[in-house]
């Protein structure tokens, strides 16, 4: 790789999209890392990516947070130059074993402090887990890295997708980035991801391992993990508290900020290495919240879900299921009908929707057509032997009549491929 200006020293790192490298500055020697795309991403789009990284980051100067240093051409495209921090990927130091309590401590309040200053600024990383964190022993620093999906909101809605295409590494994903919350992603994302890797920092193990990622996404949204304590009785009670505070499925159950968080961490480090125990932690005793939000629980309308979930059951069974949802504009029906997300993940269920907009009644089945449409998206995004599972069953249930459904679903031909025109049928 020739980057001008650069001298590239070793390959660090080479994912399905992404390149990084390791080199210095050739006017001062200082260290860099140079971060690209391969050559199989479109140079307007890895360029826009890098761009938008480098923009986000740029004027950062936080503790624990690795430096932008600028933008520069490689290559057929666009080099995100780095600070060089030193040190390796936590998850390289976890591959040969969990560490001892008193590291994970040290780390944990220092990736608690990074934390909160990029929440400070607005900015949410979206992917904190063991491959985006380096460490380095000597000097006992922790930095985070790769703000590749970061973003500069205070919340965003995350549409439910299929696992091989969410933004994020699965495993340290919240539960409502998943898209099957039916809630919005603001920065305490952050801290249940956070919570993942100081579980895993701990006990040597994921908080869920299942191996199917939609299996993973159903853990996250509706099953507990086992307490830290319970796993290994060595763990105190009262750091398995703080943990296990993070890993809560709502956001308004875990932390509210950074610095409630470091103060536990920053307590239990301070008792654990005067006495060897830690007794005193009440995890979030004080914790506050720096900003107003309004929770975003479903509020009086227990009967309503649990007729939509009884429903769901039935269907799942065989039967045929038809309900009408009525209501003023604005009084929550939309919101309503989506908590059935978190029950159709561990069915496997796909969820769509269509509106009949009052715009276009001049076309028939539009509402349908339109929900359809999307779940021929999601169909799309499923692994090659499903998509040609999918195709076998739609093929064999449309025969000849396959093109009929083409006009009014496009996107159903990406999936069976194009068919022989419907014959015309004669006036009698």
């Amino acid at each position: 790789m020739l980057i001008h200006g650069f001298t590239v020293t070793e390959e660090v790192y080479r994912g399905r999209t992404r390149v990084v490298y390791r080199g210095r500055r050739d006017r001062d020697g200082v260290p860099v890392i140079l971060k690209t795309f391969t050559d199989g991403v479109p140079a307007s789009i890895a360029g826009a990516s890098l761009r938008r990284e480098y923009d986000l980051i740029k004027d950062l100067d936080v503790p624990g947070v690795a430096r932008a240093y600028g933008l520069v051409a490689g290559g057929d495209g666009a080099v995100l130059v780095l600070e060089d921090v030193g040190g390796e990927r936590l998850k390289t130091l976890l591959a040969a074993g969990r560490l001892d309590l008193g590291t994970t401590l040290r780390l944990g309040v220092q990736l608690a402090d990074a934390a909160a200053a990029l929440h400070r600024r607005d900015i949410i990383h979206k992917d904190i887990n063991p491959n985006n964190i380096l460490v380095d022993r000597a000097v006992g620093r922790a930095t985070l890295i790769d703000f590749s999906i970061a973003s500069r909101l205070p919340f965003e809605h995350r549409p439910a997708s299929h696992p091989n295409v969410l933004q994020g590494t699965i495993a340290y994903m919240s539960p409502e980035q998943t898209g099957r919350m039916n809630r919005d992603v603001d920065y305490r994302t952050d801290f249940y991801s956070l919570g993942v890797t100081l579980y895993e920092m701990l006990t040597g193990r994921l908080p869920f391992e299942a191996t199917d990622p939609l299996e993973v996404v159903h853990c996250h949204i509706a099953q507990a993990p086992v307490a830290l304590s319970a796993l290994d009785g060595a763990i105190p009670a009262p750091l398995s508290d703080v943990v296990m505070k993070l890993l809560s499925k709502t956001a308004e159950d875990r932390y509210q900020s950074g610095f409630g968080l470091r103060e536990d961490l920053a307590r239990c480090l301070e008792e654990w290495e005067a006495t060897g125990r830690i007794a005193r932690v009440v995890a979030g005793l004080t914790d506050l919240a720096d900003r107003f939000i309004i929770p975003q629980r479903l509020y009086g309308r227990d009967p309503e879900v649990a007729t939509l979930r009884a429903a769901l059951e039935s269907a799942s069974s065989g039967a045929a299921e038809l309900l009408l949802v009525s209501g003023y504009s604005g009084i929550g029906k939309t919101s309503l009908i989506h908590e059935l997300h978190k029950s159709l993940t561990h069915r496997r269920g796909h969820f769509i929707a269509g509106k009949f907009e009052q715009l276009a009644r001049d076309t028939p089945y539009s509402g349908l057509a339109q929900a359809f449409q999307e779940l021929m998206r999601q169909l799309l995004t499923e692994s090659e032997e499903a998509v040609r599972g999918w195709k076998d069953a739609l093929l064999g249930a449309l025969g000849v009549n396959a093109q009929v459904i083409i006009d009014l679903i496009p996107a159903v031909e990406h999936i069976i491929g194009k068919q022989p025109p419907v014959p015309v049928l004669g006036t009698t």
